[in-house]
């Protein structure tokens, strides 16, 4: 029997390989960084460079889910775009039979089952992407969730997913610092981004999620430039002190 080819048989040692590979998908997909801040939730993203005569504006990577929420991911964009269009229908159900905004983690556990149903059942794939999810609850607390294509979400302090994550995650562990202003938050996200970003600063997107703002902000491109030119000045400097020494 083909273990690779069927979607709802494990292989003898307990793989599901059709999951497997959909996460060996979102591992070549654009990285992408997330961090909860004090009162923010910093979500980044490398953006390729499109093609000449394409539209730019029709490339996102961070999407917005419902008033409060965002979504960044890694993986296949055309699997984004559907997992997205059924987050929102959900959020939009809980808020016309509950009356009320769902929170981030029920949001999180919404998406992980659906693409948990899409690893159990025949005649469709896995989802091809993996998820970070920022906003805020109804009290102010900031929240930071991740869904794997296996259908495991879990909350994070600082995560990030995508091409290059492990080495990515590694110097999240070392810049990462508890209750972390919105400055210091997106200091931390650019830093971790320049380091493997193709472009460079020209390359980096990065969206912030405040309490009490019914729209993520993203910010322009000079805004991150600038704030990225200030970040390897700082390295830049660092690096000299220690020659010295």
């Amino acid at each position: 029997m083909s273990y690779d080819r069927a979607l709802t048989v494990f292989s003898p040692d307990g793989h599901l390989f059709q999951v497997e590979y959909a996460m060996e998908a979102v591992k070549r997909g654009a990285i992408v960084v997330g961090i909860r801040g004090k009162d923010t939730v910093v979500l980044g993203a490398e953006m390729r460079e499109t093609q000449e005569l394409q539209d730019p504006r029709t490339i996102r990577k961070i999407l917005k889910v419902d008033e409060h929420v965002a979504m960044a991911f890694a993986g296949l964009t055309a699997d984004s775009r559907v997992l997205v269009n059924k987050a929102r229908l959900r959020c939009q159900s809980h808020r016309l039979t509950v009356e009320d905004a769902p929170t981030v983690e029920w949001i999180a556990r919404s998406i992980a089952e659906i693409q948990q149903k899409a690893t159990s059942r025949g005649g469709r794939r896995p989802f091809g992407i993996s998820t970070l999810l920022a906003g805020h609850d109804m009290d102010g607390t900031p929240q930071l969730w991740q869904t794997d294509p296996s259908g495991n979400y879990s909350a994070w302090k600082a995560t990030c997913t995508g091409r290059n994550s492990k080495a990515v995650r590694e110097m999240l562990e070392e810049e990462y610092q508890d209750d972390m202003t919105e400055d210091e938050c997106l200091r931390c996200a650019c830093r971790v981004l320049l380091e493997t970003a193709e472009r460079g600063s020209k390359g980096i997107i990065i969206t912030v999620m405040r309490h009490g703002q019914k729209d993520m902000d993203q910010l322009s491109k000079e805004v991150v430039m600038k704030l990225c030119a200030e970040i390897e000045k700082e390295d830049a400097e660092g690096d000299a002190k220690e020659d010295k020494k």
